[in-house]
């Protein structure tokens, strides 16, 4: 295992009761369901990390952002650990565009009764350990 825990920071862009998914490709988790997000920069804020990858995989500015959750995720097979923290923003127009098409196939909105799978591991976690959240959007 990698000696180091990461710090990833996943948005949820909600907007019509459906949040954003991409279908990672290129990476861990790959061929997975995830929300807009990577690492954390040294010295940058967690509402900052939000809105840099959202713009960098979807070309979407977000604001609104608010704390969600964290989980701990352990990727047994690529030998990694994370610590993924949750936030919530908004970004009432425009359309995601694969912007990063090494590292997403594509974009989609979704209602969280009608999620794709499978999803990437820390947003199974995050519904696992906070049921009440598939009635959020």
């Amino acid at each position: 295992m990698n000696k180091e825990v990461r710090v990833g920071v996943a948005t949820v862009i909600i907007r019509d009761g459906c949040i954003l998914l991409g279908e990672r490709i290129g990476s861990h988790g790959s061929h997975t369901w995830a929300t807009p997000g990577g690492h954390l920069e040294l010295g940058e804020s967690i509402e900052e990390c939000a809105q840099r990858e959202a713009l960098e995989e979807t070309g979407l500015v977000v604001d609104s952002i608010t704390k969600l959750g964290f989980t701990n995720d352990i990727f047994e097979k690529e030998n990694k650990h994370y610590v993924t923290l949750f936030v919530v923003a908004s970004c009432p127009t425009g359309e995601p565009r694969v912007a990063e098409p090494d590292k997403c196939k594509q974009w989609k909105w979704c209602r969280l009764d009608e999620l794709p799978h499978p999803l990437f591991l820390p947003l199974i976690n995050l519904l696992e350990e906070n049921p009440s959240l598939k009635g959020f959007a």
